[in-house]
């Protein structure tokens, strides 16, 4: 049984991360559900389930990757190619997130609850649909303007509250300036690098200090290895998705899963 836990979760994480439906919420939700173990299923697996989803951002955009490192020091003398910009684009729009974690992350960890993820499931399907209303959307990614990837920053920012989703707020924003969807999508996902590698670090310390003696490797492997692939094929067909299709799915999707989530709460 926990290794089929272990496998669900993992295709939880990979397919949430990265769709504008929230992994943190869908994670903690899983797991009230179902009631699995939070000391089996919990920080420890879910840092092999992010390192996994971190690797499949990483092997989907290997060339971006490869050339924002070779253009990291010509981003840090000023020059002005279009690798050097994305660096200090990313690095822009990854300050919010780095401030308010610093600031507020004790107080985010403390509402990690299902009754706070029904209410923001709720607000992201409002922000989707009222970013597909917002007019049309024809900028690509070469006019993010320092400004446009500081608001985009913000919105990821935000999404450290589970259920607010980071694909959902930062795609929300890109799209109320105006940007195509596939271009904001391929954007965000490059943005979501460093915040990702950040969290698997931090949770990499706290899981050292805590200790991970009497669970099973294999859980972790398994998460790791589960999550890693779904999210590979999310990336890749979400945004194929994306070109001729809108998020409204997603926000009517948050809707029926917040209305589950009360009635149970409600019932249970």
């Amino acid at each position: 049984m926990d290794l089929l836990a272990a496998a669900v979760l993992g295709i939880v994480q990979g397919l949430t991360e990265f769709l504008p439906v929230s992994s943190s919420g869908h994670l903690i939700l899983a797991r009230a559900f179902f009631g699995w173990d939070a000391g089996r299923f919990g920080l420890a697996f879910d840092v092999a389930c992010h390192v996994g989803t971190l690797l499949a951002v990483a092997v989907y955009f290997w060339r971006d990757v490869m050339q924002m490192i070779a253009a990291a020091p010509g981003a840090l003398l000023g020059r002005d190619g279009p690798a050097e910009r994305l660096v200090r684009l990313i690095v822009v729009g990854t300050v919010p997130i780095v401030v308010v974690a610093l600031v507020f992350g004790d107080r985010i960890e403390a509402v990690r609850s299902p009754a706070v993820v029904a209410v923001t499931l709720i607000v992201g399907a409002i922000g989707l649909l009222v970013a597909e209303g917002a007019g049309a959307k024809t900028r690509d990614e070469q006019s993010v303007g320092y400004g446009l990837a500081l608001a985009i920053g913000c919105a990821q920012a935000v999404a450290l509250v589970p259920g607010i989703s980071r694909s959902g707020a930062t795609l929300t924003v890109a799209m109320l300036a105006g940007l195509r969807r596939a271009a904001a999508a391929r954007f965000v996902f490059l943005l979501s690098l460093p915040a990702v590698v950040a969290a698997a670090a931090k949770e990499t310390l706290d899981v050292a200090e805590i200790g991970v003696a009497g669970l099973p490797v294999t859980l972790f492997l398994i998460g790791f290895a589960v999550s890693g692939v779904v999210g590979y094929l999310t990336i890749k067909y979400f945004l194929r998705y994306l070109a001729n299709h809108s998020l409204a799915v997603f926000a009517y999707y948050r809707f029926a899963l917040a209305a589950i989530t009360i009635v149970w709460l409600v019932t249970r």
